[in-house]
């Protein structure tokens, strides 16, 4: 039995952003369709939906009113039709703690991935998609401040990276360069809304789609990829 083709998918996402936990889930699901035919290598790549977000987060419902003009009503329901989605997708968006929830906040993200680079470069792909999944949980499931550095550094440690070399990434001016020019290089692709998959560095999947349209994608590019060779 062949091994399966292994494509690299690169999404550029933004742990503030639910779709981009949805589009992982159903991407997810598409691989298990594709299971001993198609392998993905998942590599995350820096997109910042608000760069210029104060240290101190804005009130989730607040800043999407400011942003998109959207009543309490209507936000709730664009909520509950999200969480939806996401159920079927094989993931959570809801609060999952035992005490009264928190409110909902929206973070600077800039230190996130800056730990999710460092992740890349120093562990690979699997624990550094292992860092974004304990990112997505802390802030949909627990509702933790993601712009405090201690915290970062405690889920950074608990997926198995070295807690001081990862302080030092958060206090690395390189590192953050490297960040912003991959965050301007997706806006050169054209890249304005996440998430956003570039699979084999030149085919790009837009949004969160259902899972039969990832399957079908993917099997379009492997078979372009294998005619190539």
């Amino acid at each position: 039995m062949n091994a399966p083709q292994t494509l690299t998918v690169d999404i550029y996402s933004d742990v503030m952003c639910p779709w981009c936990l949805i589009g992982y889930g159903q991407l997810t699901k598409a691989l298990q369709e594709l299971e001993g035919e198609i392998a993905a290598e998942i590599r995350w790549r820096p997109f910042e939906l608000n760069p210029d977000m104060p240290p101190q987060g804005e009130e989730q419902e607040a800043h999407l009113r400011r942003k998109y003009g959207r009543s309490a009503a209507e936000g709730a329901a664009v909520r509950g039709r999200m969480k939806a989605i996401a159920e079927e997708a094989g993931v959570s968006l809801s609060y999952a703690g035992e005490s009264k929830a928190p409110a909902a906040m929206m973070w600077n993200t800039r230190d996130c991935h800056k730990l999710l680079a460092f992740a890349l470069e120093q562990a690979g792909p699997e624990v550094q998609t292992a860092l974004k999944l304990a990112l997505f949980r802390a802030h949909f499931n627990q509702r933790r401040n993601l712009s405090d550095a201690e915290l970062l550094l405690d889920i950074a440690a608990a997926v198995g990276l070295h807690r001081e070399a990862a302080k030092a990434a958060l206090a690395d001016p390189d590192l953050e360069a490297r960040v912003i020019a991959e965050e301007q290089q997706a806006w050169d692709l054209n890249i304005s809304g996440v998430p956003a998959m570039i699979v084999e560095g030149k085919f790009l999947i837009p949004g969160a789609q259902a899972p039969e349209v990832y399957v079908n994608a993917l099997r379009r590019v492997a078979e372009k990829t294998r005619a190539s060779v």
